[in-house]
């Protein structure tokens, strides 16, 4: 049986350290909020996950917030469910790049019933940035997009033992 980065190799190259900046804007262009992130992919070695992603969150005013994202291998074998307190929802490669950079999600949160958001995340060539947008619908209709670039700090997540935002030390 392959082991669950060989299942899905396109998002085995997100395994790391990535800090980036979070832009939210209204369904006019407006910016309505920016904060830093680090977020933290992994794939344990064991436990009740094949994948396991935890997000840090750090707004200019002081305000911080933790998210953890736990997930396995849907039943088919194609995708990944994400299935937590906080989001229900898959992600899975997009099999029409022949490039191989191109992740596809969807989920919806749990806490804001009626809204559901689509997010793509394109990872560089060399693996080393990625830029990610995600667009949010409440009743169908489109009212707010995310759009985040980020660069990977380090391949080694077992040396993470908390938040270290972008200009704070980092593992190597």
């Amino acid at each position: 049986m392959p082991t669950f980065k060989q299942q899905f190799p396109l998002l085995a190259r997100h395994e790391g350290v990535w800090d980036g900046v979070y832009r939210y804007f209204d369904a006019a262009g407006n910016k309505i909020d920016e904060h830093r992130s680090r977020l933290v992919c992994r794939f344990p070695d064991s436990g009740q996950h094949g994948y396991h992603q935890t997000n840090y969150y750090s707004w200019a005013d002081g305000r911080t917030d933790l998210r953890d994202f736990p997930a396995n291998a849907g039943p088919t074998g194609d995708k990944i469910i994400f299935d937590s307190e906080l989001i229900d929802g898959w992600a899975a490669d997009v099999q029409l790049d022949t490039a191989a950079r191109t992740t596809m999600l969807y989920w919806e949160r749990r806490s804001e019933p009626g809204i559901y958001l689509y997010e793509m995340i394109q990872i560089s060539d060399d693996g080393q940035s990625r830029s990610r947008t995600w667009h949010w619908f409440r009743a169908g209709v489109l009212f707010q997009r995310t759009l985040i670039d980020e660069h990977k700090v380090s391949s080694n997540w077992r040396a993470v033992t908390g938040p270290s935002y972008a200009g704070s030390p980092t593992p190597e």
